[in-house]
């Protein structure tokens, strides 16, 4: 079994930049692409892009190339090495605008072309733990989940695409740091090169040994080296500016940060110090009217205590009345036995001073 040795080769970025726009090397892209989008993918040509420009902001941190291949299909490849926070809005950003260049007015909108935005990133963009996503349009069913829309007979003979989902653009993020290092696929050898700069001698995937030649490092002029050697020093020493001034972003955000919330701790030390005064003079409050209904309750004690005996001395005087009354019927009842006495006597010749001083009863 042969030994399986390492080739280094030079960075993908910089073969983007300067290796692999020349038609002699659209082999090494069309292997990448290949693998990626499970395609035989063939490049006519490479279109005018951002880092053509060569935009001096980004000329050491973003380089892309826009091709165009045999389907009449735009493909964005993108290197990118900084964090950039609002990256997905640029490469929406950057399809609408390919597609947009694309369209001559006039045209009718069935010529909008098919864009596919391809990101090779040195930094980690949102968060998850593959290192391979893709972005794409689908108009799924309201009520079925399950179910997609798909275009008509009519649709699909004329744009050659099933789902609509097809006509939009496609998105790749291909987040380098994440990989392991282990291909376990033809396309795990391109990610390999893309985070190691090398290639192995057991590789197979489409082109890839075609960017073992192109991307040698031993086959460059001393020139060439020179160049790359200064552009990677200078990628260098841009990352450290970057990544300091990140660094002192973050700690003046952090500084700031502490100052606010050591603010908030103050303004909710005193807001504690209030409401436990509050408290305290609640609980005082309460301890009063504890103490002011404890006295209520007592002296209600006394008045039903005196209600008790008023009612005892009531129902005393009411059987002193009852025992009064009834000694006054007695007496009634004596005086009228009486006064039939004293007219008896006096029927009975009697008279009238004899029966007063018998019976004390004047007739």
């Amino acid at each position: 079994m042969a030994k399986v040795t390492e080739k280094k080769l030079v960075s993908f970025d910089w073969a983007v930049k300067r290796l692999l726009r020349s038609k002699a090397n659209f082999e090494v892209l069309e292997g990448f692409l290949s693998e990626l989008l499970f395609d035989d993918i063939k490049i006519l040509e490479v279109l005018e892009s951002e880092s053509n420009k060569d935009n001096e902001r980004d000329k050491y941190n973003r380089v892309d190339i826009k091709v165009k291949n045999a389907k009449g299909e735009l493909l964005i490849i993108e290197v990118q090495v900084n964090n950039e926070i609002d990256f997905f809005h640029r490469i929406l950003f950057a399809t609408s605008k390919a597609i947009c260049e694309h369209l001559d007015e006039g045209d009718e909108y069935s010529k909008v072309v098919k864009v596919i935005s391809i990101n090779i990133l040195y930094f980690d963009l949102g968060e998850g733990n593959d290192y391979i996503y893709k972005g794409k349009t689908q108009f799924r069913s309201f009520h079925d989940h399950e179910e997609l829309l798909k275009l008509s007979k009519n649709q699909m003979e004329k744009f050659n695409k099933v789902y609509p989902g097809d006509i939009y653009p496609e998105y790749y993020i291909i987040k380098v740091n994440n990989f392991d290092d282990v291909a376990k696929s033809t396309l795990d050898e391109w990610i390999y090169l893309f985070k190691n700069s090398a290639i192995k001698s057991n590789f197979k995937a489409k082109g890839i040994k075609k960017a073992g030649r192109v991307l040698d490092k031993l086959r460059m002029t001393k020139e060439e080296r020179q160049a790359y050697d200064d552009y990677i020093d200078t990628r260098r020493y841009n990352k450290g500016v970057f990544e300091t001034a990140l660094g002192d972003k973050i700690r003046k955000l952090e500084d700031e940060h502490s100052k606010e919330l050591k603010k908030i701790d103050d303004k909710l030390k005193e807001r504690d110090s209030q409401l436990q005064e509050r408290d305290s003079q609640l609980q005082e409050r309460d301890s009063q009217l504890q103490e002011r209904d404890s006295q209520l309750q007592e002296k209600d004690s006394q008045l039903q205590e005196k209600d008790s005996q008023l009612q005892e001395k009531d129902s005393q005087l009411q059987e002193k009345d009852s025992q009064l009354q009834e000694k006054d019927s007695q007496l009634q009842e004596e005086k009228n036995k009486l006064q039939a006495l004293a007219k008896l006597l006096l029927e009975n010749g009697v008279s009238k001073e004899q029966i007063l001083a018998q019976t004390g009863i004047k007739l």
